[in-house]
Order: structure tokens, then C-alpha cells, then sequence
């Protein structure tokens, strides 16, 4: 569980608790200490997260999966490992930094049977990326795996399905570099720690480089840019927020470490996408207008939500470009009576997780040669690009000055793209040569990457390179 107040009220980490960071704790090796206090918590499967497991439908999605049937025979590519007259059913998943969404199809007419979501359980040992790498090297043991395991585990359990028919599972990518031709990983249900057949293939789609992973790669294979001639950019806004921009002549991707923030985290009253969760924002008459995810009370401010309160703070000029509010102090109240309100502090935060997405555009169209008038279409994916709004993510300059027909919110496109490469053995082996013609862009190794991130941070629109370095 995840202690969210009154930490001091508890009994001290017991050893079997040595491994969690932070305020998590084992709900089974805590107890309460104090005849009083307040005590706020919550575990690590708390309600029903609002994650995007819809993606918009691009394309037909072509039937070609590796297992097929034979009678009562049930082969991967053509080798049997079962014999079932039951469906055949296949998993795509979409394991990000914060959410985790898996999607049960029958690979034998396409159809999504059932889908799920939750957080991202490897939280406990940091919210970021990097963080996760240091503390799986420092544990041994394979805790943030056998973590991982457990709760997919319980997650597929939950599927209206028998858990013993073969799967087609989309797990994390582990890239050995130097020892292999591509960065797919293929490996057996028998070894990947699931209640899946113990002969089913588990694929990992290939990466594309670096912090740029499979769920990047499974964006462009949603979007179909390997056919595309216009030019268009895909952004996936999360913790670790994938940029590609390209069309069927070449493609490029960066990653841009964004952090927490427009996740909720770091942010005072900040909280995942969860009921309660307030996810858009209004100023009318002066007053704050406020809508929550299940309609209820507020309990505290999502990534859409903090996107819709800096458009409106910047529309009523109750803050400036720097992130200043400028009559309130260092904090503006939305909700007093469940105490709900924002710092300066938090704006610092999301100042600086917007600099590294736009400094992520800048660099991606300088070394494409382009401006960003030449982008005919921007997919906006995954759960917080779907429920951006647009107008607020503008004018504080999240996402280009574009006019509204050029903006696609996408819903989750890496899981659609996790689904094309279940559905067909040909999308899949397309998506490997694709990944190889795309080109990385590193930040960090751009002259100008430190303008373009001060840039950023202030709060107005993007403009097109020549503007910029004009």
C-alpha cells in the first residue's frame, strides 16, 4: 500500500519491508500505533483507474496470427502444442511507466473479448524509468518482475476465459545488445511467470532505440506510417513521453523524460486518473468550475485536469508565462471545502515536464529539416492525449499551435498496435523492418536542446522553428 498521511502513526518498516521505497509500505506488516491521528492510504489496486484501453481504429486490423487450428490441433507456426476444440485466445498488452492495460482477443475472428487496466505496481521502486533500473540493479531477487508477474497474474485470471488455452502475450522487451539481430523477444507461457499455456509464445515487440520502446513502435504500426505519404507526429504525453514524426519515407523518434507530473505525481494535490480525480476546469464569474471523473467529490487533480486549469489561469490572466500567479500568492485554492489547491511549486514541476516535450519537438523537426507547419496530422495517443483538452494544451504550449483538423486524439494506439501484431504474423514481421529504418534523435546531444527546453517551460504557445529561431 501506498501511505499517503499520517506515516508517523504507524509502526516502523518491519525487515520484510527493506525493498519498498518511498511511503509504501506492507499493508501485512503494518500496524496502527496511535490511539489518534488521521491515517490516509491506499493499496495498490485501488478502484477502477480511468486508462485508455480503447484506441481509435485506424485500420483493419488482418487476420494472420502464429497459432491457428487443425481440427482439435492447436499450432505455433504449424508446430502443435495442445489439442482444444475451445477458442483460441491471444493477449495484447501495453505495459507503460504508470498504467498497465492488457486486451484479450480470439485470434481466430479478431474480436476483443474483454479488456483491463491498472496502475503500474513497480511504482514502489520509483516513479521514473531510470529510478526502476537503479533499484533492479541494487535488489536482487527480481522483486519489480515477480511484482509485475503477480498482478498480471491476477489480471488475466479475472478474463472470462480459461487462462489454459494458448495466448499471444505483448510483455516488457529486455534488449541484450550486441547478442542478437532484432530487439524481439520471443519466449515460451512455461517461462514467463503467467497462468497462460505453458507452450503459448509470449512477444515482445521490437524497440526502437533506447527509452524509445515497444509501445512507440506499436504507435506507428496503429497509425500506419509505414503507408503513409503525408507527413504526420504521434505523441504519447506520459511519464516518459515517445515523439515520432515521419510518414513511409522516413521516420524519426525521441523520448522525452517528462516525469510524474502530468501523471498526477509530484503535484501537491495531484492523483492518478482515478474517480474523484478532478479532470477539467473552468473560471466563470471568478469561480472555479469543476468536473471530476464518476461525477462525485473531489478528491484531488488529474493530468487533464492540471492541462485545463493552466488554460484557464493563463486565459484569466491569473497567471503569467513564467508561472507566476499573479494576485494569489503561492497557492490558488480550487476546492476549500476538500481542500483541493495548487502551489507555484507544482507549476514549477509541470513547467519543466512540458519543457522536455517541447524541446523534444524542436529538436525532432530540426533534425527532420522541417517546420511545424509541414506536419499535416498530429495523432495525440494514449489515455491523457485522449482526454486533453486541446484549446488549454495550446495555449500553454504542451502540443503545437495547430489548428483543430490537424489534431488526432488517438486513444490508446500502442494498444491497438499490440493487437495488430496478435491478430497477424505479417504486421509483425513488417514492424521489425520498420523499426529498423527509424532514426533516434537524442536530446541531450543537440546544440540548441537547452534553449529549446527554457523555451518551453514558459507558458505560450509553440511556434514553428524559423519563429523560434528568429
Amino acid at each position: 500500500m501506498e501511505v499517503v498521511a499520517g506515516a508517523e502513526w504507524l509502526s516502523p518498516p518491519a525487515p520484510e519491508e527493506e525493498h519498498l521505497k518511498g511511503n509504501f509500505r506492507l499493508s501485512c506488516r503494518t500496524q496502527v500505533v496511535s490511539p489518534e491521528g488521521d491515517v490516509r492510504c491506499h493499496t495498490m489496486r485501488r478502484g477502477q483507474m480511468r486508462i485508455e484501453t480503447a484506441g481509435r481504429t485506424i485500420g483493419q486490423a488482418e487476420l494472420d496470427p502464429a497459432v491457428t487450428r487443425d481440427g482439435e490441433r492447436i499450432l505455433i507456426d504449424g508446430v502443435e502444442v495442445e489439442r482444444s476444440t475451445g477458442p483460441i485466445h491471444g493477449i495484447a498488452m501495453d505495459l507503460g511507466t504508470t498504467t498497465v492495460v492488457l486486451r484479450l482477443a480470439d485470434l481466430e475472428t479478431g474480436r476483443t473479448v474483454a479488456a483491463t487496466s491498472f496502475e503500474n505496481p513497480q511504482r514502489f521502486a520509483g516513479s521514473d524509468i531510470m529510478a526502476r533500473i537503479a533499484y533492479d540493479t541494487e535488489h536482487r531477487g527480481k522483486l519489480m518482475a515477480r511484482t509485475l508477474a503477480g498482478y498480471l497474474s491476477h489480471a488475466i485470471e479475472e478474463f472470462p476465459v480459461d487462462p489454459k488455452n494458448p495466448y499471444h502475450s505483448i510483455t516488457e522487451i529486455e534488449v541484450a545488445e550486441g547478442r542478437r539481430k532484432s530487439t524481439v523477444l520471443e519466449n515460451t507461457g512455461r517461462r514467463c511467470l503467467l497462468p497462460i499455456h505453458p507452450k503459448a509464445r509470449v512477444y515482445g515487440a521490437p524497440i526502437i532505440s533506447g527509452h524509445v520502446g515497444a509501445d512507440a513502435a506499436a504507435c506507428m504500426l496503429a497509425v500506419d506510417i509505414a503507408h503513409e505519404d503525408r507527413l504526420v507526429a504521434v505523441m504519447d504525453i506520459g511519464t516518459n513521453t515517445e515523439l515520432i514524426v515521419g510518414n513511409r519515407h522516413r521516420i524519426l523518434a525521441a523520448s522525452c523524460p517528462a516525469g510524474p507530473a502530468f501523471e498526477g505525481g509530484a503535484i501537491a494535490c495531484g492523483m492518478p486518473a482515478l474517480d474523484g480525480a478532478i479532470e477539467d476546469v473552468a473560471i466563470e464569474g471568478g469561480e472555479f468550475r469543476l468536473a471530476t471523473i464518476g461525477g462525485g467529490a473531489p478528491e484531488g487533480i488529474c493530468g487533464s485536469g492540471l492541462v485545463a486549469l493552466m488554460g484557464e489561469l493563463m486565459r484569466t490572466g491569473r497567471m503569467n508565462a513564467r508561472g507566476r500567479f499573479e494576485e494569489d500568492g503561492h497557492r490558488i485554492t480550487l476546492d476549500r471545502e476538500h481542500d483541493i489547491y495548487v502551489l507555484e511549486s507544482d507549476i514549477n514541476e509541470l513547467a519543466q515536464a512540458k519543457g522536455a516535450n517541447v524541446a523534444g519537438l524542436h529538436v525532432v523537426a530540426a533534425n527532420y529539416g522541417v517546420d511545424f507547419d509541414r506536419i499535416e496530422i498530429c495523432y495525440l495517443a494514449g489515455g491523457f492525449g485522449r482526454h486533453l483538452n486541446v484549446d488549454a494544451a495550446r495555449r500553454i504550449g504542451l502540443i503545437p499551435n495547430f489548428a483543430d483538423e490537424k489534431f488526432v486524439q488517438a486513444g490508446n494506439a500502442a494498444i491497438e498496435g499490440a493487437t495488430l501484431a496478435l491478430l497477424s504474423a505479417r504486421k509483425r514481421r513488417e514492424l521489425e523492418e520498420l523499426v529498423k529504418r527509424v532514426e533516434h534523435c537524442r536530446l541531450e546531444t543537440h546544440p540548441r536542446f537547452f534553449d529549446f527546453f527554457v523555451e518551453g517551460c514558459q507558458f505560450k504557445p509553440v511556434e514553428s522553428m524559423d519563429e523560434v529561431a528568429g
